[in-house]
């Protein structure tokens, strides 16, 4: 490996994505500098009492509040989330289950059906023309 991919740096916004965590709500520090592709590796592998932190209870980007939800980004945008959430701001959600909420997680619930369909189409299309 060469000494430029070892020292490889990426903006704090990257790193915060691949982390899963919202960047606004990471230590200034982390804010401010920048990281290095090891660093990365070693905030996933052994992960601080900050990031474990964040990770547990948030505030969480809009990507991961989605996944906990069961809606897409543009579903969380449809039902008025614009901003990031942290844990007990989702399990109030779940617990409250607002029609928008109801209706984006049935939307996406058929959004998978309907792309797990077509992924078994293609495959039986697929064996159909081999020799």
């Amino acid at each position: 490996m060469s000494s430029q991919q070892s020292t490889q740096t990426m903006k704090p916004a990257t790193a915060a994505k691949k982390l899963g965590v919202y960047l606004p709500a990471t230590p200034a520090s982390f804010q401010e500098g920048v990281v290095t592709r090891a660093e990365l590796n070693e905030l996933q592998a052994n992960p601080p009492e900050w990031l474990s932190e964040l990770r547990r209870t948030g505030p969480h980007p809009r990507p991961v509040v989605a996944a906990k939800l069961g809606v897409s980004i543009a579903g969380l945008a449809r039902g008025g989330v614009t901003e990031a959430l942290t844990t007990e701001q989702i399990e109030a959600l779940k617990r409250e289950r607002p029609e928008w909420l109801e209706k984006e997680r049935t939307t996406q619930a058929e959004v998978r059906k309907e792309a797990a369909r077509i992924k078994q189409r293609n495959a039986e299309r697929a064996e159909q023309a081999r020799p």
